[in-house]
């Protein structure tokens, strides 16, 4: 539900000038809270000429604010009707890049504890962070349940495309994914070279692999019951067919072409179970894929940053920094 303190941002043009330059902007401040540190300003859009394959009703923006009382900032964003990545710039760039994929369950995008949180973080550290903002399957895109890899394949593009421009490296782009946008992060790292739409300029020759993918507490499978039902029944309907339950279950996806992976999960996850992160590790083993797994007893789901604060499971974000530093990036 939403609640009295959300915002509805208004029609696909909101925020946009009569500059076909302009950039849709990040989502906007709630219910007069504000985040303890200024929001980034800097956005991409995904598809200049709108996102392909939009339903006759554009969904509508709408931003909420779940936290209570003096808690920190907890927006959450309903209806991307324009996909776009928000920019976090390193004051010192290392070379690196990361697009991070908050999760949401599919119904919604969690901008501050699976997004801007790691991205402070890892912009203090060097990296070019971009946060994407996808497209939810629910609200009638023509891709169906393509449609968040749709816009991660094409925010790959764009960030090799434009890696000049940020002083990257272009073979140092990482993907970073939490609960069901890991499960995007996964469907990037396993199904990067599917065709999920027709190509619009040049910045869809650039490869869509990840150099490194990291998955954290994701959704993986979509077969019951290891499924998260929520996300299963968004993605893929009421009633999906086995074959259409395996074909996005991203274990069932690995090849030797995934790139290497790390996954974290807490043993004691009760929405997305621990069993859908050792799946993909065993077939990660089993196709000769480099994968590093750190399982936590305690934590829950959606820890984050700022919930995994007192934890052993704290140290997830130094374990993600060291192993990308392993894989040559950072």
């Amino acid at each position: 539900m939403i609640d009295r303190r959300s915002a509805i941002l208004g029609s696909l043009a909101v925020g946009l000038s009569a500059s076909g330059d302009a950039q849709t902007p990040p989502p906007a401040q709630v219910g007069g809270r504000w985040p303890r540190q200024p929001d980034p300003t800097e956005t991409i859009d995904l598809w200049p000429a709108g996102a392909p394959g939009a339903p006759r009703n554009l969904p509508v923006e709408i931003v909420e604010d779940r936290a209570t009382g003096a808690a920190a900032t907890d927006r959450a964003v309903h209806g991307i009707a324009r996909p776009r990545m928000v920019v976090f710039r390193p004051a010192k760039p290392n070379g690196s890049a990361v697009l991070v994929m908050p999760g949401g369950g599919y119904v919604r995008i969690v901008v501050d504890r699976e997004g801007y949180e790691i991205a402070r973080r890892l912009a203090d550290r060097g990296w070019t962070v971009f946060v994407l903002f996808y497209r939810l399957p629910g609200d009638g895109w023509a891709a169906g349940p393509d449609v968040a890899l749709s816009d991660a394949q094409r925010a790959m593009r764009l960030i090799r495309a434009r890696a000049s421009t940020y002083g990257i490296k272009s073979d140092r782009v990482a993907a970073m994914g939490f609960s069901a946008g890991g499960h995007v992060c996964g469907d990037l790292a396993t199904r990067f070279a599917q065709p999920t739409y027709t190509p619009i300029d040049a910045a869809d020759r650039s490869s869509a692999r990840p150099d490194v993918a990291a998955l954290m507490y994701a959704v993986q499978s979509m077969t019951l019951p290891l499924a998260h039902p929520g996300s299963r029944a968004l993605l893929l309907g009421a009633s999906p067919t086995p074959a259409l339950e395996n074909a996005h279950s991203t274990a069932s996806n690995v090849t030797s072409a995934t790139p290497p992976c790390l996954l974290v999960h807490a043993e004691d996850d009760r929405s997305v179970v621990v069993e859908n992160t050792l799946a993909f590790r065993a077939a990660a083993i089993k196709a000769g894929v480099a994968v590093e797994t750190h399982l936590f007893a305690t934590g829950g789901h959606g820890f984050g940053l700022s919930r995994a604060v007192g934890k052993p499971v704290a140290l997830w974000p130094t374990l993600f920094e060291e192993w990308a530093r392993a894989q040559g990036l950072g």
